[in-house]
C-alpha cells in the first residue's frame, strides 16, 4: 500500500518551492524529500498531521510483530527488576508548544 497526495494540477507546480515534489516511480505516487506538515506550516518530523487521520489500510511500525523473527518469552523476574531501575518523570508542556499543537492541558 501507498500514501498517495494529488493535487487539483497533477504534474504542475504552482511555485519554485513546489519542485520539491516529484513523481514517484511507483504508479499514482508523489515523493517530497523534505518535511510534510498537515494543517501546519512547522512540521518538525518527516510528516506530522495536526488533527485526525483515516487510515483505510494497515500500518506497519518496526516495532510490528509482522517485521521480527526469534520471538521467545523472558525472564519476568529479571525484567522486573529492570523496570524498577527505569527513572519516572513528570512534566508540563512549555504554553508555546501547546498552544501550537492544540493542548489545553499542559
Amino acid at each position: 500500500k501507498y500514501i498517495s497526495f494529488q493535487a487539483s494540477n497533477p504534474g504542475q507546480f504552482e511555485n519554485d518551492s513546489d519542485v520539491l515534489w516529484q513523481r514517484g516511480h511507483v504508479p499514482d505516487t508523489m515523493v517530497y524529500h523534505g518535511r510534510v506538515g498537515i494543517n501546519t506550516d512547522a512540521p518538525d518530523e518527516a510528516l506530522v498531521v495536526c488533527g485526525n487521520a483515516k487510515v483505510m489500510g494497515r500500518l506497519m511500525h518496526p516495532s510490528d510483530s509482522r517485521a521480527k523473527q526469534n520471538i521467545r518469552e523472558v525472564d519476568t523476574n529479571e525484567q522486573l527488576r529492570r523496570i524498577a531501575q527505569i527513572k519516572l518523570v513528570e512534566y508540563d508542556y512549555k504554553p508555546e508548544f501547546a498552544s501550537v499543537m492544540g493542548i489545553n492541558n499542559t
